[in-house]
């Protein structure tokens, strides 16, 4: 039976490969956009329901994923997860029609809700607490990853097989890694070792699977951080989700590229692996210098005030080369402090960290679903692909003063946290 430690390498191995899989079909979609929007004669409002109907599945099944993963473990949830958006990968490669493809990414959503909310729960069970945003910047970053090899992958495949066949090649990679995960992953680190589930020693909390009980979601309704909390997460997605679903359209659409410049839209998703990786290093740093409060706050207002002067700087330049800079950065900024918004989640939620997640991630893909579906109707009603950064930035620079109000050293339920 292998270490706890060698345990944790593979652990953290496997939830790489999960990231990156899990972003690289999302924004396939993305990628395949203009072309799918040609071939289905999907307009731009049309667009924005296909789109947005993932996200709203998304939103639907995060809560009950979340808690699922707290009660019966990760093992099992997240193989259900992965092979269910395997399937529905498959089957987007062959709708003919806009209310198939609405069907199919609907069901898409529904089956990929809870990746993040059970590996928060998988990071909870088998990490210290020192180590959470650390973690949840490796996954993070791995998604991001997803997203940069997306375009690298897809362009030549659809340019040479059509915009069906990348579908059918990246379900195939789900599949794969659920045997794996199944076959291998243990819900803790004795289960790895042939013993019962124990506690992982660090910050008090108690990670056996019996321990965890009901989420309190009465005090967590009347706790100012958690409300903060998911205003940040609303305002973030709200223009993350931009670049998984319209970003290619818009450098098609709204600033002229050809399908070849578009493995330059690779770029934001280079560099926001390194910024999920770092914003949850530097954040994790700072909670050990100045406490979880302030610690976490400083990196969140001034990474999401960055990203909204950059989204801002965008719409005001009609260059190629410079708009995809700008977007870079504002998704950089985002990223950067995404880490600490998961390790936010896990310092308040304690051991029923899955369903903080999955309760955070509801209201963040409320705002991917706003932000995905107005950005069709703004851009039918005024004609420009520019208008829709207007209320990006402004949502962004809410999301800075709501950072502000976060207080990631009380538990929900009212207990300090230490890190």
């Amino acid at each position: 039976m292998p270490s706890v430690a060698g345990g944790r390498r593979g652990v953290v191995g496997l939830l790489i490969l999960l990231f990156a899989i899990t972003y690289l079909d999302r924004v396939c979609l993305s990628v395949a956009g203009p072309r799918m929007q040609a071939e289905l004669g999907i307009g731009p409002v049309g667009w924005g329901w296909v789109t947005g109907i993932f996200t709203f599945a998304y939103c639907v099944f995060e809560i009950p994923s979340g808690v699922m993963g707290d009660r019966i473990g990760p093992r099992r949830v997240l193989t259900r997860i992965v092979l269910w958006w395997s399937a529905f990968t498959v089957l987007t490669g062959t709708v003919t029609s806009f209310l198939p493809l609405l069907v199919v990414r609907f069901l898409f959503g529904a089956g990929e809700a809870g990746v993040f909310p059970n590996s928060s729960v998988v990071v909870a069970r088998w990490f210290p607490p020192a180590q959470r945003a650390t973690l949840s910047g490796v996954n993070l970053m791995a998604a991001q990853i997803g997203g940069a090899l997306a375009p690298l992958l897809v362009v030549p495949i659809q340019a040479r097989y059509g915009w069906r066949m990348s579908f059918f090649v990246f379900g195939v990679a789900g599949v794969l890694w659920a045997a794996v995960w199944y076959g291998w992953f243990r819900d803790s680190p004795e289960e790895m070792r042939g013993g019962p589930a124990t506690r992982i020693v660090g910050g008090g909390h108690d990670h056996t699977p019996a321990a965890h009980g009901a989420f309190p979601w009465r005090l967590a309704s009347r706790s100012t951080t958690v409300w903060a909390i998911l205003g940040v997460a609303f305002c973030y997605i709200y223009v993350y989700n931009f670049f998984q679903t319209w970003f290619h359209t818009f450098l098609v659409r709204g600033r002229g590229f050809e399908e070849g410049n578009l493995l330059l839209s690779a770029l934001p998703f280079v560099i926001a692996a390194g910024a999920n990786l770092g914003g949850g290093a530097a954040s994790d740093y700072l909670v050990a210098r100045v406490g979880n409060t302030r610690g976490r706050r400083a990196i969140g207002s001034i990474s999401l005030g960055v990203a909204a002067a950059s989204v801002a700087a965008a719409m005001l330049t009609q260059h190629q080369m410079l708009t995809v800079v700008w977007l870079t950065l504002a998704y950089g900024a985002i990223t950067f402090q995404q880490s600490g918004v998961f390790g936010v989640c896990l310092d308040v939620g304690g051991p029923r960290a899955g369903s903080m997640v999955g309760l955070m991630n509801t209201v963040a893909q409320v705002g991917g679903l706003l932000g995905s579906v107005l950005y069709g109707y703004i851009v039918d009603t005024t004609g420009s692909y520019d208008a829709p950064f207007v209320p990006m930035a402004g949502v962004l620079a809410l999301g800075a003063v709501l950072w502000l109000k976060v207080d990631a050293g009380q538990a929900v339920g009212g207990a300090n946290v230490t890190g």
